[in-house]
C-alpha cells in the first residue's frame, strides 16, 4: 500500500496520475498548503524539504516502510516497483530519464515562476517577462520534440506524466499553446486517458 501525501498542484498530480495509471493501491492524505500543513513536524519527518508530494511505501524493500520525497524520484521508484512506464531497453530508458530531468530542471521551475509572478507580483514586469519568455521557449522545445515522436520518449512514460500537469497549467497562466499543434495534440491525448482523469481529481480539494 502506498500512502500518498499531496495537494492539488501540478507536482502533486504527477503522483496521483501515476498511481492510477499503474493501478497500485494507495491512500490519499491531503496536505493543505493554504494552512501550511507541509510545515508540520509530522510531514517534515517524511519530507525534510517541506514540499508535496511525498509517499510512504508500507511494503518497501525488505518489507519495511520507505518514505520517498521529490516527485521525480517517486515516479522512478513507482515505475521500477510496478515494472510499468519506464522502459527496460537502455536507450529508451535514458530518453525517458532525459525528458523527466528536463521537466524537473526546466519546465516545473520556470512554469512555476510564471504562476508565482502572475499571482503574487503581477506588477513586476521584469519578472513576468523573464519567466513567461522562458516558459514559452520550453513549451516550444516540447512542441518540437512531439513533432518527432508521439510521446516524449517515443512511448507513453513517466516523462509524459511528469510534464503533462505543468503544460495543462499554462492556460491558467494565460499562456496559450494554440500555435504549438504537436504539444496541443499530446496534451489532448493524455487528458483523455481515464487514469489521468481520475488522477486529476486527487485530492478532493483542488487548487491551480
Amino acid at each position: 500500500m502506498i500512502e500518498l501525501y499531496t495537494w492539488g498542484t501540478p507536482n502533486g498530480r504527477k503522483i496521483s496520475i501515476m498511481l492510477e495509471e499503474i493501478g497500485m493501491p494507495h491512500n490519499v492524505h491531503a496536505i493543505n498548503l493554504r494552512t501550511n500543513e507541509q510545515r508540520t513536524p509530522e510531514f517534515l519527518a517524511i519530507n525534510p524539504n517541506g514540499r508535496i508530494p511525498a509517499i510512504i511505501d508500507t511494503d518497501g524493500p525488505g518489507g519495511k516502510p520507505l518514505p520517498i520525497f521529490e516527485s521525480g524520484a517517486i515516479l522512478i521508484y513507482l515505475a521500477e516497483k510496478s515494472g510499468k512506464l519506464l522502459a527496460s531497453d537502455p536507450v529508451r530508458r535514458m530518453e525517458t530519464l532525459e525528458w523527466l530531468m528536463f521537466q524537473m530542471a526546466g519546465v516545473g521551475p520556470m512554469f512555476g515562476q510564471v504562476g508565482w509572478f502572475k499571482n503574487s507580483a503581477p506588477t513586476n514586469e521584469q519578472g513576468l517577462t523573464r519567466y513567461t519568455n522562458e516558459a514559452v521557449r520550453l513549451a516550444g522545445v516540447l512542441d518540437h520534440r512531439l513533432g518527432q515522436a508521439e510521446y516524449l520518449a517515443g512511448e507513453y512514460s513517466i516523462a509524459d506524466i511528469a510534464t503533462f500537469p505543468w503544460v495543462r497549467a499554462l492556460s491558467f497562466f494565460n499562456i496559450l499553446t494554440d500555435t504549438m499543434p504537436n504539444l496541443r495534440r499530446w496534451q489532448d491525448a493524455i487528458e483523455a486517458r481515464p487514469a489521468v482523469q481520475r488522477g486529476l481529481k486527487v485530492p478532493v480539494v483542488e487548487t491551480v
